[in-house]
C-alpha cells in the first residue's frame, strides 16, 4: 500500500467539524481528534502535568488529578499571556502523541484525518499533507453553539471566535473546503472530497 497520507481538518468553533469527521468515520477513516486527547493528556501525562503544576500552581488540579478548570478559567484564560503559556505545554505534547497515532495507522489506510480546532494556531498544520477547512456563517456558528452552550452567552461566545484565526485566513490557507452552512448537503461534499484523497493517496 502507498504512504498513507496525513489530512487535516479544522475550522472556527461551531463551523460542525465533529458531523463531518463523523461521516469520514463511517466511511473507515481514522480519526485523531486532537482536543480529547489534549484534554486527556493534561490530566495523565506525567510530564505534562508537572510542567503545568510548575507554570500554573497546584490549583490547577484538583484533589482527584482532574484538571481544575474554573480556577484556569479565572486565573489563566482571562490573560492572553498566560493563554499563550499554556497552549506552548500543552500543544507540543499533542504534536507528539499524533505523530505516534499517525506511525501506528502507517501502511494501514490510504489516509487519515487529524481533527483540531487550532490546526493553523498551534503550528500542527506542519506535519499534514493536506488540510481541510470546514466553514459556516457566523450566525448560524453563534446559534450551534448557543445550543450546545446554553451557559454561554453571545458576548463569550465572540470572544472565543475572536481569539481563533479569521475565518477569510483558514479558507485561504485550506487545501480543500466544505461548506456546512445548513443549505449545501454535507453528506455528498465528503464522499466527493473521500474520492480525491483516495485518488491522492493512489497517485
Amino acid at each position: 500500500m502507498p504512504k498513507t497520507l496525513k489530512i487535516g481538518i479544522t475550522g472556527g468553533i461551531g463551523v460542525g467539524k465533529s458531523v463531518i469527521t463523523l461521516i469520514f468515520k463511517q466511511l473507515g477513516i481514522p480519526i485523531y481528534d486532537a482536543d480529547s486527547r489534549a484534554k486527556w493528556l493534561i490530566t495523565h501525562h506525567a510530564q505534562l502535568v508537572e510542567a503545568i503544576i510548575l507554570n500554573f500552581g497546584k490549583e490547577a488540579y484538583l484533589a482527584n488529578g482532574e484538571l481544575n478548570r474554573r480556577y484556569l478559567a479565572e486565573k489563566v484564560f482571562v490573560s492572553s499571556d498566560k493563554t499563550q503559556l499554556m497552549n506552548s505545554l500543552v500543544h507540543p505534547k499533542v504534536g507528539e502523541d499524533s505523530q505516534d497515532w499517525f506511525a501506528k495507522n502507517e501502511g494501514k489506510f490510504p489516509y487519515v484525518l487529524k481533527e483540531a480546532a487550532l490546526l493553523y494556531e498551534s503550528g500542527g498544520y506542519k506535519e499534514l499533507d493536506k488540510i481541510i477547512v470546514v466553514t459556516a456563517p457566523l450566525a448560524i456558528r453563534i446559534e450551534r453553539i448557543k445550543a450546545r452552550d446554553t451557559q454561554r452567552s453571545e458576548a463569550e461566545i465572540l470572544g472565543i471566535i475572536s481569539k481563533q484565526m479569521p475565518e477569510d485566513e483558514k479558507i485561504r490557507r485550506a487545501d480543500f473546503l466544505i461548506h456546512n452552512d445548513g443549505n449545501q448537503p454535507i453528506i455528498p461534499q465528503v464522499l466527493h472530497l473521500h474520492h480525491q484523497l483516495l485518488a491522492l493517496g493512489v497517485a
